[in-house]
């Protein structure tokens, strides 16, 4: 029988398995150009499609070539709530069930993610570097009843010289119909707020 050392039975945590294989996550490998977009389409995707196979109501907004903000009203269920209990001092990755892989996905593959839950109005706030808390989760006045708002920053040393989120992006090329999806369409648009085409605009000027 063939022996293995101890060091490859080892279970490969999250982010290490993001890292190693984002294809298995975003279809495109590491080195892609279309890598940041397509971290970009599965967090929009995620956001998007409710656990009822209806569609929520999202907004997405592109700080820069490697950042991305997407903002849902989906409701958590009464797991997640009952997560965030007073204690509670893990990261608000965890109040996602497994079914909703792709932020913590997006996660592993950034330098910086903020994540803002909202739930019955309280908000909560929380500053991670890859998957890991930089610190508790905070308070503050929620603008929604429900809802997420989780904003991602591409790790460049991942991502590679030149890789940025596609420009002019529209609500069709960030929500691929398929699936369910042919008996719930989608909405005709949501809104997409590229922030480097106001940028470059105020140099132009």
């Amino acid at each position: 029988m063939e022996k293995f050392p101890v060091e490859s039975l080892r279970v490969v945590d999250f982010v290490e398995h993001v890292r190693r294989c984002p294809q298995m996550y975003f279809l495109v490998a590491q080195g892609s150009p279309e890598l940041p977009t397509e971290v970009l389409r599965a967090v929009a995707w995620d956001a998007l499609h409710r656990r009822d196979g209806k569609h929520g109501q999202i907004s997405v907004e592109i700080g820069s070539d490697l950042s991305f903000t997407v903002e849902s009203d989906q409701c958590p269920s009464a797991d997640e709530r009952e997560r965030l209990l007073p204690g509670f001092s893990g990261s608000l990755l965890d109040l996602f069930d497994m079914q909703r892989w792709a932020p913590s996905a997006a996660a592993a593959l950034s330098v910086r993610t903020v994540i803002e839950v909202w739930l019955d109005g309280h908000g909560y706030r929380q500053q991670l570097a890859g998957m890991d808390p930089t610190g508790p989760w905070e308070e503050f006045i929620a603008p929604q009843p429900f809802g997420t708002r989780t904003t991602f920053h591409l790790d460049p040393s991942f991502c590679g010289p030149g890789e940025a989120i596609a420009w002019a992006l529209r609500p069709e090329e960030l929500h691929r119909e398929g699936g369910t999806c042919k008996e719930h369409p989608s909405p005709t648009r949501f809104p997409i707020h590229d922030l480097r085409a106001e940028t470059e605009a105020s140099f132009s000027e």
